[in-house]
């Protein structure tokens, strides 16, 4: 079991997992989605913006923007759903979308690949990059 595993896996204390299957249609959830080649075209489509979240448990810049990540899917609930994509579990995914380096944030809005970010950035970056799209 990867680091994504261990923290996102276990559904113990405060440790929050989504699933694409276990959320109940029409919700958007708190918490990032963990995302995976065989559903990553669904969780795209079916939320109005997500960003996948491209990472590996080797990459220690990776998990500087985890907490991040998480911080943003609850302060953002509602508004943006994110995503976390493990690219050595889904290399068709990072293949399609050219990740070669990570951390990446891939941004959709309404199914379409809108922007991309690569590297660590702080959480308020992030954010009003994101509110920036909530505009559109």
């Amino acid at each position: 079991m990867n680091l994504f595993g261990k923290r996102f896996g276990a559904k113990t204390g405060e440790e929050k997992h989504v699933t694409l299957s276990e959320l109940e249609e029409g919700t958007m959830p708190d918490a990032p989605l963990a995302v995976s080649d065989a559903d990553f075209t669904d969780v795209v489509a079916r939320f109005p913006i997500v960003v996948i979240d491209c990472w590996a448990a080797w990459c220690m810049p990776c998990l500087m923007v985890g907490p991040i990540i998480e911080d943003l899917a609850g302060e953002l609930q509602g508004k943006v759903v994110f995503g976390k994509l493990d690219v050595d579990d889904s290399r068709d995914s990072a293949q399609t979308y050219g990740i070669r380096s990570i951390p990446t944030l891939l941004v959709f809005k309404d199914g379409q690949l809108i922007d991309q970010m690569v590297g660590a950035s702080p959480k308020e970056e992030l954010k009003r990059r994101l509110e920036g799209f909530l505009d559109e």
